[in-house]
């Protein structure tokens, strides 16, 4: 085990779980404390959606955690989330054996906590059938949110999804019969997008939100700004990564990540920054990298998030400004 050993799930009491239920706002109890011999802060939450009453913890679960993880291991984790007060949870069937793993670890807290999903399928038939499959595999019978996955191309996914027969019949369908009940897609182009906005009245956009990616390829700042005049909720992916892995910038990465595809900010300091900067955006909750180690640091930086001040922007951007490739560059 890494730093401590997690508490068994059987451990945790019915009061840990009431404290991070999803309620309405307006029943949202006042910060408590989990009900564990850690005895740590709750997590803050944020509002999600039009009416505000969904509130999710300000870090999410990067479910991609799980193609590298055995059962046991996953229930461990899942368990010091939702004692921490994690209550939001986000997987996909592009992830591996993730569906698979999250099911049984994340059964026992389903009730209580804000599940999300996704399809890359942009045809109704072949849409229809992955979310019959991940209702499955994740032991519910409904998702909080179902997004459309990855959307680059305006043509190939945004146009599509949306034609005649295409995914999204599967998604208004589906939220008719209440298999899903919030719809959102993710995004890694702004033109993809903006377009997507455009099409409909999204509930939720989930796009990468990261400092380098902000200041050094101005990827993020449109997405922001739509996003918010249309009232769609903004949740953060790729928060505490400083590019792509480079040659020359390798050697002041931590090699342990190297499984990664992107370079991760592993130095504390660094990573806090970066965390907080996402974090003072208008946004509901970020992700962090499916690293167990990194989202445990994340969870620590955000027990005492404090939004960035003018002095700490100016030293992100000047961090900005020393990354050759942003993840995502200027299109």
């Amino acid at each position: 085990m890494q730093r401590r050993d997690f508490l068994k799930t059987a451990a945790y009491s019915t009061a840990a779980l009431a404290i991070n239920r999803i309620l309405p706002a307006a029943e949202t109890p006042e910060p408590l404390r989990a009900a564990s011999s850690s005895n740590a802060p709750a997590l803050l939450k944020r509002s999600y959606g039009r009416k505000g009453d969904i509130q999710l913890s300000i870090i999410g679960f990067p479910g991609l955690m799980f193609a590298r993880k055995e059962q046991e291991r996953a229930n461990r984790i899942v368990a010091e989330a939702v004692e921490r007060g994690v209550c939001h949870f986000d997987v996909a069937p592009a992830y591996g054996k993730a569906e698979v793993i999250m099911g049984p670890a994340l059964e026992p807290y389903r009730k209580n906590v804000f599940l999300s999903c996704k399809t890359g399928r942009r045809t109704r038939e072949e849409s229809e059938a992955e979310l019959k499959r991940s209702l499955e595999r994740l032991k519910t019978d409904y998702f909080d949110l179902y997004q459309m996955h990855c959307i680059v191309d305006v043509a190939k996914d945004v146009d599509a999804a949306f034609m005649k027969g295409g995914a999204m019949e599967t998604f208004l369908q589906a939220k008719k019969e209440g298999r899903v009940r919030h719809l959102g897609f993710t995004a890694h182009t702004v033109r993809a997008a903006l377009a997507a906005m455009d099409r409909y009245e999204f509930d939720s956009v989930m796009f990468p939100l990261n400092y380098a990616a902000y200041f050094k390829g101005d990827f993020g700042p449109q997405i922001l700004e739509k996003a918010k005049a249309k009232d769609v909720t903004r949740i953060a992916i790729k928060p505490g990564i400083r590019g792509n892995w480079d040659s020359k910038e390798d050697q002041s990465g931590d090699k342990k990540y190297g499984y990664l595809w992107y370079q991760p900010l592993s130095n504390p300091h660094d990573a806090e920054l970066s965390l907080r900067f996402t974090l003072s955006q208008p946004i509901a909750a970020a992700i962090p990298p499916q690293d167990e180690d990194l989202f445990r640091m994340a969870l620590d930086f955000a027990m005492r998030y404090k939004p960035l001040v003018p002095e700490e922007e100016r030293e992100v951007k000047a961090m900005a400004n020393l990354v050759k490739k942003p993840l995502f560059p200027r299109e």
